[in-house]
């Protein structure tokens, strides 16, 4: 068995090699380019024919390289970089060939604690990477829309009480349409009206003697100069979120199909409250190797849901855990908030709060109570079932 500790990085990985008793054979280091990649296979192929008696350790689990690596049959156990900051000597020296043999020895020593990396079926890594880009989207969409509000309170700020969101349709179009309140107040308000109505607003006579009565509330105004220049940061700021908004409902699209032709989605369908985006994410990031995790607990640990216990002297309390699927974590969180209008996980809610933890953390107590549901939905390929939910916690309340 040999062991190999590969140092990743953007432009080129550094590459350490051992064998069962520690003796370094080789170290390099190679491109980040196909010939790069060949050149690895080259060297490791070289001490075995057989890719599985070759044991590598990489600080990722996703990539090109990666792909590469699974691809030729290797063994890959990904590791947290944690892991390798942990093993650095008191001095703090740091180096990629350094680095490159700290994950040799972890491999080599920890190899029983480690999880061989398997990849998802064509499908999850997919839906996987489509939702993932979706929030960067959506997170751009937000950045832009909340410059747009800034932009607005600056000389335009009745115009934030015309509509409840600015990404709306209607709103965009009224602020092109109108784009300073003084052509708010010399607009009639039939006219109003008639353009409300043109865009199918459902109450269009209602909402434009709303809209006029706030533009012609007294308030302060901006000079000339600043409505001018604001004016065309505002249309400038509309002129980049439409595009990305159209952007956003294509992926739902998309997202949807894949998500429909998977067999698990009716499980994550079956979850109530989890909408559009959040039943698609769950099954991205579960995926659907029913052999990947242990138990609830593994899941719960890589969602970040269960806390880490931290003890020192007299002291012992639970905190975050802050090493975890980002991702996982988020898209947990906020199926757990969405679920807080079922009576159960409301009243579970709530008791955490009486304990005294903050919202966040009954969040992810709420959420942890999910994980370890869904697990056994997930596990036996069923769908949610409330009555036998509520029959377990009265049998376990019950013993308790």
């Amino acid at each position: 068995m040999y062991y190999i500790g590969i140092d990743w990085a953007d432009q080129h990985h550094d590459i350490a090699i051992a064998d069962q008793s520690g003796k370094y054979l080789k170290q390099f280091s190679i491109p980040h380019n196909r010939t790069g990649f060949e050149k690895l296979k080259e060297e490791l192929l070289k001490l075995t024919s057989n890719p599985e008696e070759l044991v590598i350790g990489i600080e990722t689990k996703h990539g090109l390289l990666i792909s590469f690596l699974l691809e030729s049959g290797f063994s890959v156990y990904p590791l947290n970089p944690k892991v390798v900051d942990n093993r650095r000597k008191a001095s703090g020296a740091k180096s990629d060939p350094i680095d490159a043999r700290l994950i040799t020895d972890i491999v080599r020593t920890d190899i029983h604690k480690l999880h061989r990396l398997k990849q998802d079926s064509e499908l999850i890594q997919e839906l996987k990477i489509l939702t993932r880009d979706q929030d960067m989207l959506i997170a751009e969409a937000t950045r832009i829309t909340n410059r747009l509000i800034a932009c607005l309170k600056a000389y335009y700020p009745a115009a934030l009480n015309f509509f409840s969101d600015l990404k709306r349709p209607i709103a965009r179009a009224f602020l092109k349409n109108y784009p300073t309140v003084k052509l708010v107040c010399e607009t009639e308000i039939s006219d109003l009206a008639a353009f409300l109505k043109a865009h199918k607003h459902p109450k269009p006579n209602q909402t434009a003697i709303t809209i006029w009565q706030h533009a012609n509330i007294p308030q302060m105004s901006a000079s000339a100069a600043v409505e001018r220049a604001k004016s065309r940061l505002m249309i400038s700021l509309l002129i980049q979120l439409e595009p990305l908004l159209k952007e956003i409902e294509n992926y739902d699209d998309e997202i949807h199909r894949l998500f429909q032709s998977h067999s698990d989605s009716v499980i994550f369908t079956s979850l109530p409250k989890a909408a559009q985006r959040l039943a698609p994410r769950m099954l991205a990031e579960w995926g659907d190797d029913r052999d990947r995790y242990q138990d609830a607990k593994v899941v719960q640990a890589l969602a970040g849901t269960s806390p880490v216990l931290h003890q020192s002297g007299k002291y012992r309390y639970a905190r975050q855990r802050k090493s975890c699927v980002k991702q996982f974590r988020r898209v947990m969180q906020l199926f757990a908030f969405q679920s807080l209008s079922i009576p159960w996980a409301r009243s579970y809610y709530d008791n955490q709060r009486i304990k005294g933890k903050s919202h966040h953390e009954a969040l992810r107590a709420l959420a942890n109570v999910w994980v370890r549901i869904i697990f056994a939905m997930w596990l036996n390929k069923t769908t949610y079932d409330e009555s036998t939910f509520l029959a377990a916690q009265a049998k376990h309340a019950k013993v308790a």
